[in-house]
């Protein structure tokens, strides 16, 4: 539902209203996701996230929706 890069709505509101939904382009915020940077905003309610990252990998935690894990 939400960028965990830069926390906005995947899904934006076009120009008729609520009932014209358009894909907004986070393909800039994916591709920084996947090799440089952990999440930063909770994919589910867009609020921040606890991030702490290690030489072993990076943990980022909501405060509604738990803890991920990078897969190292």
């Amino acid at each position: 539902m939400y960028c965990g890069y830069c926390g906005k709505a995947r899904v934006g509101v076009g120009v008729g209203g609520a009932d014209d939904q358009t894909e907004v382009d986070h393909s800039a915020c994916a591709s920084r996701l996947g090799v440089i940077d952990p999440p930063r905003f909770c994919g589910e309610c867009a609020r921040r996230m606890v991030v702490q990252v290690t030489p072993a990998g990076w943990t980022a935690a909501c405060s509604r929706h738990g803890e991920i894990t990078s897969a190292r």
